[in-house]
C-alpha cells in the first residue's frame, strides 16, 4: 500500500511542475515581447523623448535614384543621428546637394547626405528618412546623416548653422525616438576628423548635446 500511494503522490507532483515550467515560459515570453517594442520600452523605462510638433522649416531637394548618391536602399531601424561637416569651406548647401547629385555621373565616389544645412541655416533635405545615405561607413544601416556647412578651415559653425543642427537635431531625436545619447560624430564611428570643429574641441561637442537636450526639454511635449 505504501509503494502505491508514493507512486501517486510522484504522479500528481509532475504534471504540477510542468504546468509551473510551462507558466514561467509564458511569463518570460511576454516580458520579451514587452520589451522588444522600443517605444513601450521606453515609456516603461522613462526614456521616451517628448514629442515636438514644430517641423524645422526644410527644403526638400531629394537626389534622383542613382547608384553613387541615391541606392534607394531601405533604413529599417534608426538607431542614431550622426553630424558632420562638408569640408568645403564656404560652399552652399545646394551646391554640396549638386556635387552629391553629379556622382551620378563622376562616378568618382559614393556619398550623400539625408540634410546638408547652410551657412545661413537653411536646411535642405536630400534623402528620404526611409532610405540609407552615403555618409557613415557601417553606420549607413542604422542613422541619419546631416552634413553642415562651415565658412572657414576652422570648420567651425556659423550661429545660423548651429542653431538650425539643434533644431533639426532635435526634431530627429523626437520623430524617431532617438536617444541624445545616440547623437555623434563621424570621427566617433571612423575616427576621422569630422565635424573638425567638435572634433577638436570635445567642450563645444558636450555643449551642443546639451543644447539639444534643452530644446527637447523645452520644446517637447509628453504623448
Amino acid at each position: 500500500m505504501n509503494t502505491k500511494r508514493r507512486k501517486k503522490r510522484k504522479v500528481t507532483k509532475f504534471p504540477i511542475k510542468i504546468g509551473a515550467i510551462g507558466l514561467l515560459i509564458i511569463v518570460i515570453l511576454c516580458i520579451v515581447l514587452f520589451f522588444c517594442s522600443k517605444s513601450v520600452r521606453q515609456k516603461f523605462l522613462g526614456k521616451e523623448v517628448p514629442f515636438i510638433e514644430d517641423k524645422p522649416q526644410i527644403n526638400v531637394q531629394l537626389l534622383s535614384v542613382n547608384e553613387y548618391s541615391r541606392p534607394q536602399t531601405p533604413l529599417k531601424k534608426i538607431k542614431g543621428i550622426v553630424v558632420h561637416y562638408t569640408g568645403n569651406p564656404g560652399t552652399t548647401a545646394m551646391q554640396n546637394r549638386d556635387y552629391f547629385e553629379g556622382l551620378k555621373k563622376s562616378k568618382i565616389t559614393k556619398a550623400s547626405s539625408h540634410f546638408i544645412i547652410g551657412i545661413e541655416g537653411e536646411i535642405v533635405q536630400c534623402i528620404p528618412t526611409s532610405e540609407i545615405s552615403y555618409a557613415s561607413n557601417h553606420r549607413n544601416s542604422d542613422t541619419i546623416s546631416i552634413e553642415c556647412c562651415h565658412p572657414d578651415e576652422t570648420g567651425k559653425f556659423t550661429k545660423e548653422t548651429y542653431d538650425s543642427l539643434i533644431e533639426l537635431t532635435a526634431w530627429l531625436c523626437s520623430k524617431f525616438q532617438v536617444q541624445v545619447d545616440d547623437v555623434i560624430r563621424h570621427y566617433d564611428i571612423t575616427g576621422k576628423n569630422c565635424p573638425k570643429y567638435f572634433v577638436e574641441n570635445t567642450d563645444a561637442w558636450k555643449q551642443f548635446k546639451l543644447e539639444v537636450t534643452n530644446y527637447i526639454k523645452s520644446h517637447g511635449k509628453q504623448k
